[in-house]
């Protein structure tokens, strides 16, 4: 039984005829596209904003007309993956490395639904590292601060090189520690030259979509 399908399956189904969808990005939001695909194959019209070249790739490939940020306004509905949430509906993201994207269109988007398999509900975030994207100008000053602060940052490494975000940026991943201060360590993070953006996303969603061993479970936020 994969909980990542059945997940990103249920999610599908609020997706409505004539939205501008925000697509995520990873291994649970890789079903959700095939699942809109299928809804587009169906003859459902829709317009998606992809938050990285792979979903874009995924999502030509099934022929889901796409758009670019700049051509919209605002987003009617934006689902997404996490790495890690709590009760409070905090959530980090960026381990797939495009949570720059990801922020843009979850914060354009009228509504978010985060959608995951029951191990990335946690009750405090952190022991997932926190993804920090810099600009590679002055990437190594931008380092030094997060070292200085505490942060424990380890430049992302992929295959033998240093990970380059689709924007053509760096990726610190944030050794915390469950339980770390997030307001904290967010502010810190803005008083930072050449942090381009964090994987916190807080109380964004207003609902999560979780696969688990005993099916799915919509969790709804009382705060949206």
């Amino acid at each position: 039984m994969d909980m990542k399908k059945m997940a990103g399956d249920k999610a599908a189904e609020y997706v409505k005829d004539g939205m501008v969808l925000g697509l995520g990005t990873g291994s649970t939001a890789f079903h959700l596209v095939n699942a809109v695909g299928e809804l587009v194959k169906n003859g459902m019209k829709l317009k998606a904003i992809p938050t990285s070249k792979a979903t874009e790739a995924q999502a030509c490939e099934l022929g889901i007309p796409l758009l670019t940020i700049d051509e919209v306004e605002h987003i009617d509905l934006a689902i997404d993956g996490v790495d890690e949430i709590d009760p409070q509906f905090s959530a980090i993201k960026g381990g797939g490395g495009a949570l720059y994207r990801e922020k843009v269109v979850a914060t354009l988007a009228d509504e978010v639904i985060w959608i995951m398999d029951e191990s990335k509900l946690v009750d405090q975030i952190g022991a997932f590292h926190l993804p920090v994207e810099i600009a590679q100008y002055g990437s190594k000053q931008a380092m030094k601060k997060m070292e200085e602060f505490g942060f424990h940052p380890v430049l992302r490494v992929k295959e033998g090189r240093t990970f380059v975000t689709d924007n053509g940026n760096f990726i610190a991943d944030l050794h915390l520690g469950a339980g770390f201060d997030i307001e904290d360590v967010r502010q810190k993070l803005g008083t930072i030259v050449g942090v381009l953006e964090h994987g916190l996303f807080l109380n964004m969603c207003k609902r999560m979509v979780v696969g688990t061993k005993d099916g799915v479970k919509v969790i709804e936020n009382p705060a949206k």
